[in-house]
């Protein structure tokens, strides 16, 4: 990949994005078919509702309340274009992150999910001051496995098809120097 990446908190205004994203089938593939239990989740498309009465409430909860949670755009530095969006929220049970990554479906397969990774992995450790950062999803997701894999993460644990993947602190200093 030859375009760099950095991570843009979105004004308000800018969260036509957010729901251009939620919107789209073929970037929400991956979450189709589940029993996911909350509003607005289409489970025939994977796609989630983002209506224009629930941002300003969506705003408040994730916008600029660091450490507890961090929510950013994916942007390409030589067009300013957004590709994506990254998220981190303290669990409530353990001593990590759980983190999110979606990127927009015509810009996956040419290397910037491993960068944008590496990116929050930044934020989160240098600026939130986290102790490891977690993900968990469908084994079979090899694209996705590979991306955090190549950012730094490990295989926490395995059950009935779903990986669980951690990166510490320890682990994500060592990485940055070499």
């Amino acid at each position: 990949m030859k375009d760099l990446l950095y991570l843009h908190v979105p004004a308000y205004e800018e969260l036509w994005y957010r729901q251009k994203i939620m919107q789209d089938p073929d970037t929400m593939s991956y979450n189709k078919g589940y029993d996911l239990h909350f509003s607005g989740y289409d489970k025939l498309t994977g796609c989630i509702a983002f209506p224009e009465e629930e941002r300003a409430g969506w705003y408040s909860h994730f916008i600029e309340q660091e450490p507890a949670r961090f929510y950013a755009y994916i942007v390409r530095e030589s067009d300013g274009q957004f590709i994506g969006e990254v998220n981190a929220h303290k669990s409530e049970n353990d001593s990590w992150y759980e983190m999110g990554i979606v990127l927009e479906a015509k810009y996956r397969g040419k290397g910037y999910s491993s960068a944008a990774l590496r990116l929050l992995l930044q934020h989160v450790f240098e600026k939130m001051n986290g102790e490891a950062v977690h993900n968990s999803f469908e084994e079979k997701r090899i694209a996705a496995v590979h991306a955090h894999l190549s950012a730094g993460f490990t295989k926490y644990r395995q059950t009935n098809g779903i990986l669980e993947l951690l990166i510490t602190r320890e682990q994500y200093l060592r990485k940055a120097c070499t």
